[in-house]
């Protein structure tokens, strides 16, 4: 059996398993904010974590002053490289799920799209990102994945629901993201950041994934997001030499 085909069948045997009412009320009420620990099965994560090591010399290191330090593997790299992380980003079963978390039509970023889905690596005393929100430079809203592989302590997801919504209360969270685990988000509705990796502490490593919910994009914000990813996330060779995938 092909790959994706095996992959595609152990999440859909696991996702058997949730409640996707109960997770579609908790996303809801959370602020469009899901957060499931011990989401991917076994299989899933060792193929994942496989991927991990040999996409390792494939990382590119950024520091924007202020903003951000760590690193990042792109879509393109991974492509090249790896083996299950695209066949999960394309899971019907995967797909499937976010859908009825979401209650949107969610669709694949264009194939010439670095950030489609990508490696984060804060491995460095300091690493971080400050707060943000994912601002979509596509038509129509955009969807963030995160899969944590590789977690520790000082590394902290933290955010602010409700923060563009004045009817409702502002809540603030944190969450260590456990190896396994997943988080779930409107890119534009959550206001978040990663804290910086504190000195001796062990690296972080997630999968993040975009889906949108229209694939088109004005070429003028085609090219600021292009210029965006590879100034702070995957260097300008990667992105603008990058071949889109067939």
């Amino acid at each position: 059996m092909p790959l994706e085909n095996q992959l595609s069948e152990c999440l859909g045997d696991a996702l058997e398993n949730q409640d996707v009412a109960g997770l579609r009320k908790q996303y809801e009420e959370g602020g469009q904010l899901l957060i499931i620990e011990n989401f991917l099965p076994g299989e899933v994560l060792d193929g994942a974590l496989a991927d991990l090591d040999r996409l390792r010399d494939r990382v590119n290191r950024n520091y924007v002053p202020h903003q951000k330090k760590g690193g990042a593997v792109s879509r393109h790299a991974i492509d090249q490289t790896g083996k299950m992380i695209g066949g999960l980003y394309r899971s019907p079963a995967l797909r499937k799920f976010l859908e009825q978390i979401s209650g949107a039509r969610l669709l694949d970023c264009s194939p010439s799209d670095p950030h489609t889905y990508a490696l984060y690596l804060y491995t460095e005393p300091g690493d971080h990102i400050s707060w943000h929100y994912d601002t979509s430079f596509y038509r129509g809203r955009r969807f963030t994945l995160l899969l944590a592989l590789i977690g520790n302590e000082s590394c902290r997801f933290e955010c602010e629901t409700n923060r563009r919504d004045k009817t409702k209360t502002t809540e603030s969270r944190a969450y260590s993201l456990k190896p396994g685990s997943l988080a779930f988000f409107d890119g534009d509705g959550l206001w978040h950041r990663v804290t910086k990796m504190a000195e001796g502490d062990t690296e972080r490593v997630v999968i993040t994934m975009e889906f949108v919910t229209d694939q088109s994009m004005h070429p003028w914000r085609r090219l600021v997001s292009n210029v965006k990813d590879a100034v702070a996330y995957f260097g300008l060779r990667e992105v603008f030499g990058g071949k889109p995938a067939s």
